[in-house]
């Protein structure tokens, strides 16, 4: 186990932006995440039996209840609302593969996720939770199953990612979800019911498909490893540079995940504006191209990766108002260049079990009690992580 010493803070200390800016950019993501589904219903209602089956068939599927058992079976979606009547939560992995189309972005054996998110949906569709998962969270991992009918080992004291890594090993993406997902139920308590990865060349192709994203850099970012060289200043990413932007992490800030993931969120918010801005929700051919590259990018089970389910989700979401919408990072504690969970990490997942509102650690810079996004003792992270000595995953 490392060492559960924190690391110094760095003397450059990690940007916080203004609490009421913070507030302002989470509310244009989750109205965008909430138009956007509605927006997969309004296309997929049109009638366009085609367009529906292209769409469709653009999503990999994958059984879940055949990886993990068929216990899981009374659990699985139906068509429309995936979990009517009860809580719903999704695991969402980006994927760092390096395999496929993914190949131009380096070499690195073995499938990666250095992006977690578990999105919770409350019984009474009333509230949606999002949590972010740290790639270099320590963990157990449990044994995972594998395609040819074996099984990885128990492995302890593990950074999050290897999950992923581990389940993946013979390429297998939904293999190296159900690994995630094993991990995820054993360190929350929670029951996972589907899963979406989404790749780094579908994320490109989605930038692309809206004519890139505007975003403006207070200073210049440089991360060869990343391919990223950007200059200070506004500017439109095409979808390669914003790749660029959500990967990089070695010579960026303080070079952690955690910082990353910031960034990220920063880049999700300029995607979900331009998206708006384009009204694609009134233009049935951007709208397909946008879908288009959005579900060639999708592996999922078969429950959420069902057009229909998805559409039922969102009109199951249709009344839930924006300030129901909740993001945080799961709190922790830094330990060298990696984190622990601490006791505010339990409240929150105890919270989550219980599918009640997300108790989340008091922020110490803001004077009114308002929770944080869950981050810990702030600290230093050096480079580390499975499988990311090539790459930025």
């Amino acid at each position: 186990m490392p060492s559960t010493e924190n690391s110094p803070r760095p003397a450059h200390g990690r940007r916080r932006a203004p609490r009421h800016s913070r507030r302002l950019r989470r509310t244009h993501v989750l109205r965008g995440v909430l138009l956007a589904l509605i927006g997969v219903v309004a296309f997929t209602g049109t009638g366009a039996a085609l367009a529906y089956n292209s769409l469709q068939r653009n999503i990999d599927q994958h059984d879940l209840s055949a990886i993990l058992g068929d216990e899981r079976e009374s659990e699985a979606a139906q068509p429309g609302d995936p979990a009517e009547g009860r809580a719903y939560n999704l695991l969402v992995l980006g994927s760092d593969t390096r395999v496929g189309d993914n190949a131009d972005y380096g070499e690195a054996e073995g499938q990666r996720s250095d992006t977690t998110l578990v999105v919770h949906i409350s019984a009474d569709r009333s509230r949606v939770d999002v949590i972010s998962i740290p790639r270099d969270l320590i963990v157990d991992i449990p044994s995972c199953p594998l395609p040819d009918g074996s099984s990885t080992g128990e492995s302890s004291d593990q950074r999050f990612n290897a999950a992923f890594a581990y389940g993946g090993q013979t390429g297998d993406t939904a293999y190296a979800a159900a690994c995630a997902i094993l991990t995820v139920e054993e360190m929350t308590g929670l029951f996972i019911d589907d899963f979406v990865v989404v790749d780094m060349e579908g994320f490109k192709d989605m930038v692309d498909a809206i004519g890139g994203v505007e975003m403006c850099f207070e200073e210049a970012m440089v991360s060869p490893e990343a391919n990223l060289d950007i200059a200070a200043g506004c500017q439109t990413l095409d979808g390669e540079t914003a790749l660029a932007v959500a990967r990089a992490r070695k010579g960026v800030d303080d070079g952690s995940d955690i910082s990353r993931i910031g960034r990220q969120q920063e880049l999700l918010t300029a995607m979900v504006e331009q998206v708006m801005a384009k009204n694609l929700l009134t233009d049935s051919s951007a709208l397909y191209q946008f879908l288009q590259a959005a579900t060639a990018s999708l592996s999922t089970s078969d429950g959420i990766g069902n057009i229909t389910s998805m559409a039922g989700l969102a009109y199951s979401l249709n009344g839930v108002g924006i300030d129901n919408f909740t993001f945080a990072t799961v709190p922790f504690d830094w330990s060298g260049n990696v984190v622990l969970q601490n006791a505010d990490s339990e409240a929150l997942w105890e919270s989550v079990v219980a599918d009640q509102p997300l108790v989340l650690p008091p922020d110490p810079e803001a004077t009114d009690g308002t929770a944080t996004d869950g981050s810990g003792t702030d600290g230093t992270a050096t480079d580390g992580g499975t499988g990311d000595e090539t790459g930025q995953g």
